[in-house]
């Protein structure tokens, strides 16, 4: 399904009540999606299952806040994280992702869970998207795709360390209201 996707500019939207879910193995391959994941990412559940997590990348997505989730949930630990989603034609969503590694009963790492909720809006344009933006220009200013992250990284743990407050902490107070 490697098709080549052009952001069309529309936001999709769904409700506060409802939550999007989605498992993947351990490699980030989609292995279920609930029915809100496939109607808004404009997919057939069969479209979905086998394909990697990343087919709903958008390109706006600075790529080292992906480093941070990995790096996260392969350390055997829960993340939040906003983002920016692209649906099968184009239009974007954005979500407020709690992504959780999965065990089996005798404890080993299986895969991952996530369940993704309506942001908050008003700290979402206001913080995250002006964030987000400037985290993807110092990537794009970087030739070489691992400088790039590195770099991006940087601009974010940095971003992070000025508010004074963890990761954890800066991210649930802009979730705030929703």
């Amino acid at each position: 399904m490697a098709k080549h996707i052009t952001p069309s500019g529309r936001e999709r939207f769904f409700l506060a009540s409802e939550l999007i879910v989605s498992k993947t193995d351990l490699r980030g391959r989609v292995t279920y999606a609930n029915r809100l994941f496939c109607t808004i990412a404009g997919y057939r559940e069969a479209e979905l299952i086998g394909q990697p997590h990343s087919l709903i990348r958008h390109p706006d997505m600075p790529r080292s806040v992906f480093r941070l989730l990995w790096d996260t949930i392969e350390d055997r630990r829960e993340i939040f994280a906003f983002v920016k989603n692209m649906a099968s034609n184009g239009d974007h969503y954005w979500v407020f992702a709690h992504v959780t590694p999965s065990f089996d009963g005798k404890g080993e790492m299986i895969g991952y869970h996530s369940n993704r909720r309506l942001p908050d809006r008003a700290m979402l344009e206001a913080k995250i998207m002006p964030l987000y933006a400037e985290v993807l220009k110092i990537e794009r200013a970087h030739s070489n795709g691992k400088a790039a992250v590195d770099a991006g990284y940087k601009a974010l743990t940095d971003f992070v360390a000025s508010q004074k407050v963890s990761y954890e902490e800066l991210i649930f107070s802009l979730q705030r209201a929703a």
